[in-house]
């Protein structure tokens, strides 16, 4: 029993998908680095309140699509690491109550984490913070469902492109910043396409039992060819960025597109079968894991 807790525990706190809210604090961090009121400290408390905040988010996510029927109607040769929800309830690792408790806990822990900012760092922070646990209960949760509506996607590119970036930017410099804005929105862009590989597997299932994310409303075929436009206007906005004022180092984001490229070729050619026969899921995460690494390297190079 004991070892299935914990098991259903680490596949909520699943650290691959915890990164892309780290991808995003990288953005705002970097830009804020050399900046007077730069504090590490307070870098740490944003990076816990965020991850408390995933693993509640994966948590309450798994009731919402058990309850929905998605996760169980994934057949077993479409189960991947990267799609088909954590499955703590379908596997029997972790009962209802559990995976409630562990929303509701981690919710709280996210919450003091984000009290703790507001009253003792920056008080701005909490409208953002507002916005952002609206936002991610709602991709999955009532009464807007984004993630059943077709909503999802846009969700997740406000989310992990300028919302995080600009708080932890607003967090760490008690100003916001249009650089961040900026570079923020590239990124929400490839993590939406991350999300967008994740939705193919589940097409089915989602089909299904009414989760109509835009893979399922599209179908995989018209959405195989949509995928290489989501990461061409990720890289053209980051291409265009030094006409605003940016460093021209920033360009090492653009390292992302060897990745995205091996994505969008194995997506287009087999829309139904990719993720059974090549890496391409884990290749979509190191797209968005290169471009903060490289636009943040970009940034304190030209500093």
């Amino acid at each position: 029993m004991k070892n299935r807790f914990w098991i259903g525990f680490w596949r909520l706190a699943d650290p691959k998908i915890s990164l892309t809210s780290v991808a995003s604090v990288t953005i705002g961090a970097s830009v804020a680095f050399h900046h007077p009121a730069f504090s590490w400290l307070w870098l740490v408390v944003i990076l816990l309140g965020l991850f408390a905040i995933e693993v509640a988010k994966n948590a309450w996510g798994d009731v919402f699509d058990f309850d929905s029927g998605t996760d169980q109607a994934v057949a077993e040769e479409d189960r991947t690491d990267f799609s088909g929800g954590k499955r703590v309830m379908v596997d029997g690792l972790l009962s209802r109550r559990q995976t409630w408790g562990m929303a509701i806990w981690f919710t709280l822990f996210g919450l003091i984490a984000g009290a703790a900012i507001v009253f003792l760092r920056e008080p701005m922070a909490f409208w953002i913070g507002m916005l952002g646990f609206v936002l991610g209960w709602s991709y999955h949760g009532p009464p807007l469902r984004f993630a059943y509506r077709g909503l999802g996607e846009l969700d997740v590119v406000i989310c992990y492109g300028p919302l995080i970036a600009l708080s932890t930017y607003l967090v760490l410099t008690h100003s916001l910043s249009w650089d961040v804005f900026w570079l923020s929105i590239p990124l929400g862009l490839i993590i939406a396409g991350f999300l967008w590989v994740n939705e193919f597997p589940d097409y089915l299932a989602d089909r299904a039992h009414g989760k109509r994310n835009l893979v399922v409303r599209l179908g995989r075929h018209r959405a195989s060819r949509v995928l290489p436009l989501i990461y061409l206007a990720a890289f053209a906005i980051l291409a265009a960025l030094p006409l605003v004022g940016l460093p021209r180092s920033i360009w090492l984001g653009g390292l992302a597109a060897i990745p995205a490229a091996f994505v969008c070729h194995h997506v287009w050619y087999a829309p139904e079968t990719f993720y059974r026969n090549h890496p391409v899921q884990p290749a979509a995460l190191i797209a968005f894991l290169v471009y903060p690494a490289g636009v943040g390297c970009g940034i304190l190079m030209g500093a």
